[in-house]
Order: C-alpha cells, then structure tokens, then sequence
C-alpha cells in the first residue's frame, strides 16, 4: 500500500513533469534508489494529454479550484526540536482563466457516453480528496516496484507495443481497445536497428478524393462519444529533429517506448492567407509562389545562415540591429523576409538580434531531412507521452512510483541545513539524500521573491485543415505575426487524426503565445482570422471558407523556466527545483534542467548512459551452460526487427544515425 513504503531513498521526486521524469530515469540508471510521487491521479503534470472527458474533469477542476482536504492534519507534530518543517503546497496555482466553449449543440450531449469507458468509472480526484483507494476496476496499485524486465498495467511502464494510458483515466491499459487505433499488443517496437531514416506513418493516411469538398459535419456528441480517440496536450511542442531531446531519447534508448510522426509542412500567415513555406532544397525548386529569381536569393541566404560563423564580416556590422533589420540589408523580397523571420527562424520581429536569428536560422537548416522533409516529430499520442516514457524507464531501473500521493512538507536539519526526509499525507517519514521538486509544489512564502512570466494557450477542435491539400493528414507549423503593435507572435500547431490525438474527420489545433493579457484576450483575435467562429450556416462565403470551430478552451499557464534557485527563500542545497514548460517551441530547456541537476548531484555519473547490450551481460556459470551461451549469441537466434515492422502501426522510428 502507498502508506506503507520504504523509508530510505537515495532520490525522491516530486512531480512526474518532463524534467522530473528525466531525472528520476538518470537516477534510476545510474543505480540510484528512487520514489517518485505525484499529488495528482495522472502523469507529466503540466505536461500531460487527455482524453476529451479527462480534459473536462480538468478544466472543471481548474474552474473550481476545490483545495484537496488533509488527510494528515497533525503531520507537524512529526518535526523534531532539532528540525524545521518547509510546508509544500496542495493547490496548483499554475493554471488560471480557464474558459472553454462549444460552438455546438451542447443539449445534444446529454447521456452520451464516451465509447470504450468502463461503467461507473468514479472521479479519481474526488477518491484522492477523500482519502479512498480506487475500487476493483483499478487493476494497478498506487504503488509498484518494477524490477528489470517485468510489466506494469501503469502508464508509467507499460510495455512498448500497448497503446498509451490516457491521462485522465488511469485504468485505460485496463479497458481494452481504447482509442481503437492503437498497435496490438504483438506490434513491434518502434526502434529499428540501423538506418536512421523513419518510416512513414501508415495510419488513417488515406488521402481525400476530393479536398474541396464539404467537410462532413461533425456534432458535440459524436465528440462526446468519440472523446478516448483525443489525447489533448496542455502544452504544444515539436521535437526538433537534431534537438537534445531526440538525442536523448536515441542515446538512452527511450524511444523504443514512443512512435513519431513527421511533422509535414510549415505554413505562413500573409496578407491574411495561409501559405506554405518551401524548406526544402527541393521546395524551394518546386514551389509555384516564389519566382526564379527569389528562389536563388532564398537559396544563397540559406547557404550563408549554415555556415555563418565562416563570414563574420557578413553579419558583424548588424549586431546591435534586430534580425529583421539585418534581412532588410540581404536584398530580400518582402515575402521571403516574412517566411525566413517567422516561419524559419521563428524569432520575434522588435527584439530578436541578428545573432539570435542567424543561429535560430542554422538550427532549422540543420535540422531538416533527418526524418522527413521539416525539422520536426511529434509523439503519436501527444506530448504527455514523453514524460510517461522515462518513467517508464525509471521503473524498469526498479523506481518506485506512488500517484495520488501527496508530499506535506521538507524536513530540515538545522544542524547541516541539508533536507533529510519528507512528509507524506500518510505522516510517513521517508529519508534521502536529493530532493526534486516541481515549481508548483512550492508554497507561496517559498516563492515570494520569484516573478513568473505566463503562457497563453487555446486548443480547438475544427472540422478542417487551416490550408486543404490533396493530402487530409497534415501535421502543420503555422506562426501568425502580431496583429498590433505589443502583441506577440502566435504559434499554432494543427494535428489530424494520423497523430493519434482527435478522432476522424476532426482537427486538433493548438494556439501558444507569451502572455500579456489573459489567454481569450490574448488569442481569440487570431482564431478569428483564422476560422469561423459562427454556429448559424447564414454566414458570408468568406466565414465559410474557413474551418469550423467546433469546440474551444483558453487557459494561461505558469511559465517557471529560467527561475534561479537563489529566488527561492529557504531552499536547502540539496534541494532542486525544477521548472514547467515554457513557450518554445522545442523542448531544450527541460533536458538542460535536467542534466544540469543530475550532474551537480552526481558528477561522477553518466547521464541517461545507452542500456547494456545483451550480449555483453555475463551470466553465473550456474545458470547458464556454456552451449546454451552459444546459441543464445548466435546470428540465427537473434531476434531482429525489420523497418518495416517497426513502423507497421503508424510512426517514424527515431533511430541512432550511422
């Protein structure tokens, strides 16, 4: 049971968010005692997907902000004299202004149940509020050591070939087919051994017949009843291709729990059209919008951004000037400006320095053709799929992890200053010697001195694609310049159904920005431009050109990156902080987090090192017969995965270059 773990760690991690879930598999690897808790009933936190009702339940709670009830009241009496109590916070406090909205009729919904949900499924939230253990349709327990090599019905460790746990119901590796579209159980890994290039997504890649017909209309009870087949992100990233988290996921061999999928254009929003970007030596030469004359100015500036530090007399004179300024100097027509500054480097038009854009430039050169013809992956599955990844990995390194499980307080040694324990809502004492936490686990008096910035974000549900191609399964990168003066420049994100994140027929758009009002203010005027917002169809023909809004939420969320640990007041040194997600695009800031942490706690260690191969693991003389030992290494016995089982089920294989 969760009240009755071990006493002794070597780490203990609160919060199961991307940096933490890292971390906690470096630990792990490294031969470290781990626990890993999370107050709330899913994985990733901040990071995490949802099914469409486990969104609702979210936003409901969100809206509420109902304060969960102390199971422990009189945990203080637990400190020592020769102790201080560092009290943690049982309310996040990250998410604020939660508005959503259905451009449907809601009435219609009314006793439709979602398909695939197990009967009577009860709040998992109201459970951990009251302090109960779920009931019998629970198969996991809230606690599990997993030793190398077994299974888990969790999502933290189930096995690679099983569709993913949905984040708002823990027992769906329980329920059967789920979203329907996951692999079988008999599917291979998604690692091939060898060539790196991936292959192409398989699923539900059925190109329209016609892409200029009427989109089929879809109603809030078929997304009701459709809603397993949704894994709702809360942030919205890309894995750029060359970026430290691939390379992470390569090097520690975690991308055998994930499937990808290439993201497959980079679009612009000019003139009040949507555009696509050529990338691409070969779209550049095959794109119809640019004339022969700028195609060779767009391939001369891109051949100078890859090996700019080669010519600093280029560039060395624009230093003080803006990225924008500099490319007003590269005699460069008007639209490729706009698609070099906002859909290639992607940096901000009034404060990004020449610097910043000719590397943000470089690193989207270098990034393309790894996998597919832009820089980018996304997760089947959603993003939330990464963290459950290295926990995954954490728990097969026998990490010990306990959802639903609430930390009350730091223990505090005034002697050496150093934390030695926690309190857990059971009143449990539980020592170590590092202590990882979350940003949004910190009460306020910790944080008082800290200033946080905030992330705008929408997620809609339309009926389809923001630019119709032959080709209905696009996963697409669209950056909308500001619309005024002070605003920032927004990033959307579009999913189709390939992705494994909305059902068929439907489009999962993500909307991210910094904040500067809150997230509706801030966003609503883009969505404006780019879908029709009206129910009634006595529309102009222009609203009707555009995609329906079919269903909508706004929310701002905390943005803790790049918060010095000295901002926080009283934080013993073994004490760590990690931050939530950010607002860029790619997912560097939680892997250097991460390693930076995991390195001043073990210098001596390797950080995520690649798993041993089986082949050099030496087996007791006992246990193994030297002719059984010859046979097990023989070629004919090894078992292989051919590329083309590897990618049978729909993803990209993200595989070690040679």
């Amino acid at each position: 049971m969760a009240d009755n773990l071990p006493t002794e760690f070597d780490v203990v991690v609160v919060g199961t968010g991307l940096p933490e879930s890292i971390i906690a598999a470096a630990c792990a690897r490294s031969g470290q005692r781990v626990l890993h808790v999370d107050s709330r009933n899913y994985y990733g936190g901040n990071w995490a997907s949802f099914s469409f009702s486990g969104l609702l339940s979210w936003i409901k709670e969100n809206q509420q902000k109902a304060d969960l009830s102390d199971e422990c009241e009189d945990w203080r009496k637990l400190i020592l004299e020769d102790e201080e109590a560092i009290p943690l916070s049982s309310k996040d406090k990250t998410i604020q202004h939660v508005e959503d909205f259905c451009f449907g009729d809601q009435d219609s919904a009314e006793g439709v149940e979602e398909a695939g949900a197990l009967p009577k499924l009860r709040v998992l939230g109201a459970l951990a509020a009251q302090g109960e253990s779920p009931g019998p349709e629970k198969e996991s327990p809230a606690v599990e050591e997993v030793s190398p090599g077994s299974e888990k019905e969790d999502a933290a460790v189930e096995s690679p070939g099983e569709e993913p746990q949905s984040c708002s119901e823990a027992a769906r590796a329980a329920a059967g087919d789920g979203a329907g579209a996951a692999p079988g159980p008999g599917a291979a890994p998604s690692t091939a051994d060898g060539d790196s290039a991936p292959q192409p997504a398989k699923t539900e890649a059925a190109p329209s017949e016609n892409a200029a017909q009427e989109p089929k209309k879809i109603t809030y009870s078929q997304i009701v009843r459709e809603g397993r087949r949704f894994n709702i992100d809360l942030v919205s990233k890309l894995l750029y291709s060359r970026g430290l988290l691939i390379d992470l996921l390569i090097k520690s061999n975690v991308s055998r729990y994930a499937e990808f999928k290439n993201a497959t254009r980079v679009l612009a929003f000019r003139e009040g059209k949507v555009e696509q970007v050529p990338c691409s030596r070969a779209d550049v030469f095959n794109s119809r919008q640019l004339t022969m004359v700028e195609k060779r100015m767009l391939m001369k500036f891109l051949t100078f951004c890859l090996d700019y530090e080669q010519h600093p007399e280029e560039y060395q004179e624009h230093e003080s000037s803006t990225f924008a300024e500099f490319l007003q100097t590269r005699k460069l027509t008007p639209s490729l400006q706009h698609f070099i500054l906002h859909s290639i480097a992607m940096v901000a038009q009034t404060e990004s320095s020449t610097l910043q854009g000719l590397q943000a430039t470089k690193k989207f050169l270098q990034c393309l053709g790894r996998y597919g013809n832009t820089p980018f992956l996304f997760p089947l599955y959603g993003q939330g799929e990464i963290p459950q990844c290295f926990c995954r990995l954490c728990a097969v390194f026998g990490g010990i992890y306990c959802l639903r499980h609430a930390v009350r307080c730091l223990v505090l040694d005034r002697a050496s200053g150093r934390c030695k324990a926690i309190v857990d809502q059971f009143g449990q004492r539980i020592s170590a010697n590092y202590f990882i936490v979350e940003d949004s686990y910190l009460s306020e008096s910790t944080c008082t001195n800290v200033c946080y910035r905030q992330i705008s974000r929408a997620v809609l549900i339309t009926d389809q694609s923001v630019l119709n191609t032959d080709s209905e399964q696009q996963v697409s990168l669209l950056t909308v310049p500001p619309l005024e003066p002070g605003a920032a420049a927004v990033r959307v994100i579009e999913l189709c159904s390939s992705t494994m994140t909305c059902m068929k027929d439907t489009y999962l758009v993500h909307l991210t920005c910094p904040s500067t009002k809150t997230a509706r203010e801030d966003l609503e005027p883009v969505v404006q431009k780019l879908f029709n917002l009206n129910t009634e169809k006595e529309t102009e023909n222009e609203e009707l050109e555009k995609p329906r809004v079919l269903w909508a939420v706004y929310f701002n969320m905390r943005d803790s990156s790049g918060v010095e640990k000295s901002s926080y007041a009283g934080l013993p040194s073994n004490v760590y902080v990690c931050s939530g997600p950010d607002s860029a695009l790619g997912n560097d800031c939680a892997v250097k987090q991460a390693e930076t942490i995991f390195r001043e706690m073990f210098p001596a260690e390797e950080f995520c090192p690649p798993p041993p191969n089986p082949e050099d693991i030496i087996y007791d003389e006992d246990e193994i017969e030297p002719e059984e030992s010859g046979l097990n290494n023989s070629p004919e016995t090894k078992p292989e995965t051919s590329a083309e089982e590897s990618s049978s089920e729909g993803g990209a294989a993200v595989t070690k270059e040679e």
